[in-house]
């Protein structure tokens, strides 16, 4: 049984539902542009297939995707009128549905188009939509460490729950479990900054672009007011709401 089958809807619908229109339209667009492959099942659950993700068209409000090699698959999807797509892309389980499909041509070959869906469920070990920090302004994050020792680090991703951190070189000591105090950032264009406190959830070593080792540090937010929260949420829709117009170029 998998993961979600064994929530109520109500812990679902609270914890893994993505609603916002733009935030499930980046999803799509990079699910195509990757070219993940989804389970597509239909006829009330009885038929499925496989398929790629070739398109997400947020302004044209439409996900394209690949039909099958069996001419009567075909014709049953497009019999069906809820289609539900699901699969692991980056082993991250991902899920949505959607009403009835139309044939399409699509670069020269026949493909399938739907509406894009209405909410999409993301079920990962992060319980909230975390984006990468853009790399030209990274935001600066400043935490006092237990011995009094402070860390200053650029952030690479972020959500309402915490803050990814990378690290040329693994600061002394520091490990999973370790309480920050004072911790604080300001998000771009913002006046007043944000203050916390935070626990270090994991370190673990990469390899970057360049060949070079280095360290991605994770926090858990603690203390974070509902107000402070918010006001990361909107950093995190204004962030999305720019990419997509850059993809949209």
């Amino acid at each position: 049984m998998s993961q979600i089958a064994q929530l109520s809807e109500a812990e679902i619908e609270e914890r893994f539902h993505i609603t916002s229109a733009l935030p499930i339209a980046f999803l799509l667009v990079g699910y195509a542009r990757t070219k993940d492959q989804f389970t597509v099942s239909f006829g009330g659950g009885e038929e499925m297939m496989l398929t790629t993700l070739l398109d997400a068209q947020p302004a044209g409000d439409r996900l394209i995707f690949d039909c099958s090699g069996s001419a009567d698959v075909n014709r049953h999807l497009l019999q069906s009128s809820r289609i539900v797509f699901s699969g692991r892309p980056a082993g991250i389980h991902v899920q949505f549905s959607t009403g009835r499909a139309s044939e399409i041509e699509f670069e020269g070959s026949k493909a399938f188009a739907v509406a894009l869906p209405k909410y999409v469920v993301r079920l990962q070990r992060r319980d909230t939509f975390r984006i990468e920090t853009p790399r030209g302004k990274p935001l600066q994050f400043f935490g006092r460490r237990s011995d009094g020792r402070l860390l200053n680090l650029p952030a690479h991703d972020i959500s309402v729950a915490g803050i990814g951190m990378t690290a040329p070189a693994l600061p002394e000591g520091l490990g999973a479990g370790e309480r920050l105090e004072s911790c604080h950032f300001a998000l771009p264009d913002d006046e007043h900054e944000l203050f916390f406190s935070a626990t270090v959830c994991h370190v673990t070593p990469q390899v970057g672009r360049s060949g070079q080792q280095q360290w991605r540090i994770g926090l858990h937010f603690e203390s974070m007011p509902t107000v402070e929260e918010n006001r990361i949420q909107r950093y995190i829709a204004k962030v999305e709401r720019e990419r997509h117009e850059l993809l949209a170029k």
